[in-house]
């Protein structure tokens, strides 16, 4: 019986297909799997510390939405056509060649592991309220200050989690997003106090 390939070589083989990169074309690929997929899709650009122009609130706004689908239910995408047919950043292919290579690197370390508590139904609705949580604190992380980083890169680790079928790895996606969190929070209010002595 042939293995399903791994998750970084089947990125790897959409990145290098000759179809257009868009957010469609991505859910067409991977399916079944493509909530997960395009969470780590979606939220590894603002995770990864390269420049994206500012193009990271839309994604992380089709991740909100994504994540709303998985609390009422919804075990398949469904997007609005223009986001569809949103096109990845330039430059996605250089990025998912890093994101493919650190990915490799998780496989290579994860296994399955209470794998079961992760295709329940309520699991699911958890896994949406996590993702909404931490891509809204991405979002309303202060710009340029690299604090969107830490919650991105948790709901990076929690969807990695989800498809490795690793309950381990995705906890250690929830405490990192929850000391994106914290950091959010408590240099948010640091920068508002400051700015409240200029006035």
């Amino acid at each position: 019986m042939s293995q399903e390939p791994k998750f970084s070589d089947q990125l790897e083989g959409w990145v290098g297909n000759d179809q257009p990169k868009t957010v469609g074309g991505l859910v067409e690929f991977f399916k079944e799997k493509s909530f997960a997929v395009l969470f780590v899709v979606l939220l590894a650009i603002p995770a990864l510390p390269l420049p994206t122009g500012g193009v990271t609130h839309v994604f992380e706004v089709i991740a909100m939405v994504l994540a709303l689908e998985l609390i009422v239910g919804r075990r398949q995408v469904w997007l609005p056509q223009r986001w569809c047919r949103r096109e990845l950043p330039d430059g996605f292919e250089k990025q998912a060649a890093v994101l493919a290579r650190r990915i490799r690197w998780v496989e290579r370390h994860s296994r399955a592991r209470l794998g079961f508590l992760l295709s329940r139904r309520v699991s699911g609705v958890v896994f949406g309220l996590l993702v909404l949580g931490l891509t809204a604190t991405a979002f309303l992380a202060p710009p340029f200050t690299g604090l969107d980083t830490l919650p991105s890169l948790g709901v990076v680790l929690i969807s990695l989690g989800i498809l490795l079928e690793d309950a381990l790895l995705a906890l250690i996606g929830v405490v990192v997003g929850a000391a994106g969190v914290l950091l959010v929070v408590v240099l948010g209010r640091a920068a508002v106090h400051e700015a409240g002595k200029l006035f």
